[in-house]
């Protein structure tokens, strides 16, 4: 039996919210890619902090991933899951191949984290003006996370 949603919100609401919330996977899931190809290849003076840093960074961008696609499943959308689904909807230029130096992987991961955020900003409206709260939270939560790792980001480049 196939039951049709009913959560207050329109189909045409749900439809406007997911398209954004694809976007904002795409990006988050290239962030959690490039952030932990940085983890496995970071070198020089200030490796064990990046290491370590970077970890983290990734683990908890493996989980918003999971987060968002469900948010989209829950609003009866498919979630993209691909890579090349990703490429196309990501607004995060991939790392570049060979070893990246420590101050460019830092400022890379900083822009990556700023563009997130201006993702999640865009969304906002249209989660606002249908009511989904459910999306304006998650919104509100990952601006929040990813401010705060831009502003870590970018006092490492700061003398």
């Amino acid at each position: 039996m196939n039951q049709k949603i009913n959560i207050g919100l329109t189909e045409t609401q749900r439809e406007e919210i997911a398209k954004g919330l694809s976007g904002f996977l795409a990006d988050t899931y290239t962030l959690y890619l490039k952030t932990h190809n940085f983890h496995w290849n970071v070198t020089g003076p200030m490796f064990n902090t990046l290491h370590v840093m970077f970890e983290t960074q990734y683990t908890e961008l493996w989980t918003a991933v999971d987060t968002i696609a469900e948010r989209m499943r829950a609003l009866d959308e498919p979630a993209p899951g691909s890579y090349s689904e990703f490429a196309k909807l990501t607004s995060i230029q991939e790392a570049r191949p060979g070893v990246t130096p420590a101050n460019e992987m830092i400022a890379q991961l900083l822009e990556g984290h700023e563009a997130v955020i201006r993702r999640a900003r865009a969304i906002f409206p249209a989660a606002e003006k249908a009511g989904d709260v459910a999306t304006e939270d998650l919104l509100t939560q990952r601006m929040q996370l990813h401010e705060k790792t831009a502003w870590m980001l970018r006092s490492l480049l700061r003398d």
